[in-house]
């Protein structure tokens, strides 16, 4: 006799699965979105015939393949080069942050290249588009505007358009008939998105789909749908500030966590190509409580200013507010501060921020937080023109970064004369600095952060060798 299929409970968010009711999801930790589901019985799979023979992987073809700009670079720079037939891409954001206007330019642009173009809409009507089109000059014959929300609809263009780019926007808005849920939910989001990639696939048309995303970020619907895309694009960016990041998180045709920056405008939205100058701001005054880190955003490296404002708690407990930072890694530098180098804010409300809205999360930017605190505590400036970076240990050394020399030449390039840096293997330490010179900017390598704060006259207890001598300090050569 067979078995009778035992019922199950799916998770109408997430698509986990369990054989009897919770109250929270056990993947998404959401609650009530646990529901009962039939289970479909196990069958026998035969052989079947195949679509194509297996061949020897030096006799297939790679013309096919091959790398097709965009029309916009900074999205070429995030994929690896640009588009790619047959791929699937997943572009995610929060909503009013720009993926309609990226997309409706990366197909304007397409089309200009004599390369029809399928733009299909689920969440605007086909009028309102083309009001955006007229707006950002994305008017051209081969970009073909479809509004639809059905998935045998959406075929159906494919087949009478056949573009060598489809835009879908958005996943969520899209129904398959014959299929349980409402369109967005598991069922539905998994059946158009394997439809929508395997006519990608047959056809080598490139495929960019739009999807949501949860309130913490994360892209909504199943975890599936991440793994069938070939490339999944995260659209970031403030709503108060016009600059947006696409940030690559899957990428099987180049390099992940590489990032564009864009900036959105009313006309539309433009590459920027050197967002360096939106994150540091050009002090007319040398103010205290300010130093320039340099990062890596994917293979770029992009300097960003960190400020820090030390005042005198009224409260019991004193605020620790951040913003662009990570507020454990501000929290452990204060503590290194007070344990290893006599600055003690513990009593001290502490306020740490970057300039332009910039996200500065890595372990590198540690020093860069430390001159900026050590700076607005003391209420003496850094030296101008000074860069610092390094990872700040526990017991006060200083760390190696990677890409140091990227940073070092970044920071040459903007014109900046002196960089802080941790000590090489090898090399001595605090008291006897190794110094070099990369294209014009002066490098000193330091083992702590106590040799690193001497040397920029900050540590008010006048000890240790120095960068800046003190009667040279109005002119600030640096």
């Amino acid at each position: 006799m067979p078995k009778t299929p035992r019922p199950a409970f799916r998770c109408s968010e997430c698509g986990w699965e369990t054989t009897k009711w919770v109250g929270r999801c056990g993947e998404c930790q959401a609650w009530g979105s646990v529901a009962e589901a039939a289970v479909a019985p196990a069958g026998r799979t035969s052989a079947s015939p195949v679509t194509s023979p297996a061949v020897p992987i030096a006799q297939v073809s790679v013309e096919e393949s091959a790398f097709r700009t965009s029309g916009v670079p900074e999205l070429d720079r995030v994929l690896g080069g640009g588009l790619v037939p047959g791929a699937a891409i997943l572009l995610a954001g929060e909503p009013g942050v720009g993926k309609s206007t990226l997309l409706l330019e990366v197909a304007a642009q397409t089309a200009r290249y004599q390369r029809r173009t399928l733009y299909v809409t689920g969440e605007e009507s086909a009028s309102q588009v083309r009001l955006r089109a007229d707006r950002t000059g994305g008017v051209h014959d081969e970009l073909y505007l479809a509004a639809e929300t059905d998935l045998g609809a959406v075929l159906t263009h494919i087949e009478e358009v056949r573009p060598t780019l489809l835009v879908v926007d958005s996943i969520q808005t899209i129904g398959a008939s014959g299929i349980d849920g409402v369109p967005g939910g598991v069922t539905q989001v998994k059946e158009v998105a394997a439809a929508l990639i395997r006519v990608a696939k047959t056809r080598n048309i490139t495929t960019v789909i739009v999807g949501h995303v949860t309130k913490d970020g994360s892209i909504a619907g199943p975890r599936v749908l991440e793994h069938l895309v070939d490339v999944v694009l995260h659209f970031e960016g403030d709503r108060n500030s016009r600059f947006r990041m696409v940030r690559a998180m899957k990428n099987r045709f180049g390099p992940v966590d590489e990032v564009g920056c864009f900036d959105l405008a009313a006309d539309g939205i433009t590459a920027v190509t050197d967002p360096t100058g939106l994150f540091v701001e050009n002090h007319h005054t040398l103010v205290p409580g300010t130093c320039v880190a340099v990062t890596m955003e994917g293979r770029r490296p992009m300097l960003a200013e960190v400020q820090a404002l030390v005042t005198h708690s009224a409260a019991e407990r004193p605020r620790r507010t951040t913003s662009g930072l990570d507020s454990a890694r501000v929290a452990m530098v204060t503590a290194v501060l007070g344990q290893h180098c006599g600055v003690h804010l513990f009593s001290k409300d502490v306020f740490a921020s970057t300039v332009g809205g910039a996200r500065v999360l890595e372990p590198a930017s540690d020093l860069a937080i430390a001159v900026a605190l050590t700076s607005a505590h003391q209420g003496v400036p850094a030296p101008r023109g000074v860069v610092a970076m390094g990872e700040i240990g526990l017991a006060g050394e200083l760390r190696r970064v990677r890409d140091l020399p990227q940073r070092l030449a970044e920071a040459a390039r903007l014109g900046f004369q002196l960089a802080v840096v941790p000590t090489e293997p090898g090399r001595t330490g605090p008291r006897s600095p190794e110094s070099w010179t990369v294209d014009g900017l002066r490098v000193l390598d330091v083992a702590d952060v106590r040799g690193a704060l001497r040397l920029l006259n900050l540590l008010a207890d006048g000890s240790g060798p120095r960068a800046v001598a003190d009667d040279e300090r109005p002119g600030y050569p640096y």
